[in-house]
């Protein structure tokens, strides 16, 4: 496992760049594989998937996304549009030397494989999302179902200028601290776990520029596109006791993918790459005969 830092451009010409901390692990030429962390988390949330998917030959790209711990932290709401997220994952592919990747992505990293999918399905081999419905399956079921609402009532409260950001510092990050362990099974997130997310959100900027994520999703709604369906293979993961989201959006995004399924885990919350580490990475990999055939953009590597 090694750590380095990449520059991705942004969503038009003249965006300025945005450096990018990857973890990187697995054969350089290995099927390329980039694993996309949500809210609150960071690279480190994918901890237990990192070392299984390089063992078993993928080349894995693990990054703090723009906002994150020590990747750069743009200013301004509009630099963290799902345009723009999305443009950093292009950055990176690029950056691998491929043309295409596998995506998988958990929580805000899911919106954004979505989201890429969507708008560059040539760049996604295939599409792995945990825990997040379609974008707009999100945005659709939300407006209509009370439930949902309620659960999501922090999106609102994020859209609050420099107030939310106050609350997640207090009492040493309690706000998110007591969100990631009242959410999860007991015991999945150690002290020691702990101690390693509040190293990251205490990053200076970090606390506006997560939260920032929210208020653009709001405010700088992305570009529209052509269609909204995902043409590309598509398994979305789906821990059933998540607190934040209802399970009906699972069948709905999928309703929206030409070859997509869904894999409901009955016992795993919304930290389901977490708690079932073994199925998720099982899911992750794909039947063998899938890996061996590879794709176009597979071939090559980092120069």
């Amino acid at each position: 496992m090694t750590h380095t830092f990449i520059d991705t451009s942004g969503p038009s010409a003249g965006s300025p760049p945005v450096r990018l901390h990857v973890v990187q692990a697995g054969p350089i030429d290995g099927p390329l594989i980039i694993l996309l962390h949500g809210f609150p988390e960071f690279w480190y949330g994918w901890r237990k998937q990192i070392d299984a998917l390089a063992e078993a030959g993928f080349r894995v790209w693990a990054p703090d996304q723009r906002g994150y711990n020590i990747s750069d932290k743009p200013t301004g709401i509009a630099a963290y549009s799902l345009d723009s997220l999305v443009a950093d994952v292009i950055g990176l592919i690029d950056a691998a030397g491929r043309h295409n990747a596998i995506l998988v992505g958990h929580d805000w990293g899911a919106a954004v494989a979505w989201w890429t999918a969507v708008s560059f399905p040539e760049r996604v081999e295939r599409l792995v999302v945990l825990n997040v419905p379609h974008p707009i399956v999100m945005k659709r079921y939300a407006s209509r179902n009370i439930g949902q609402m309620l659960r999501s009532w922090y999106i609102g409260f994020f859209q609050l200028p420099w107030l939310p950001e106050a609350v997640v510092r207090l009492g040493n990050w309690a706000f998110l601290t007591q969100t990631l362990r009242r959410s999860s099974r007991r015991g999945i997130f150690s002290d020691t776990d702990l101690k390693h997310y509040t190293a990251a959100w205490s990053q200076p900027g970090a606390a506006k520029a997560m939260i920032n994520w929210y208020r653009a999703s709001l405010q700088k709604p992305p570009a529209r596109q052509p269609t909204i369906r995902v043409t590309v293979p598509t398994l979305l993961i789906w821990g059933v006791r998540d607190q934040f989201l209802k399970r009906e959006m699972a069948q709905l995004s999928i309703d929206l993918c030409d070859n997509g399924r869904v894999e409901f885990i009955e016992n795993a919350t919304h930290w389901v790459q977490h708690e079932e580490a073994k199925r998720v990475n099982e899911l992750i990999m794909g039947k063998k005969e899938e890996r061996e055939e590879g794709g176009e953009g597979q071939k090559g590597g980092e120069e």
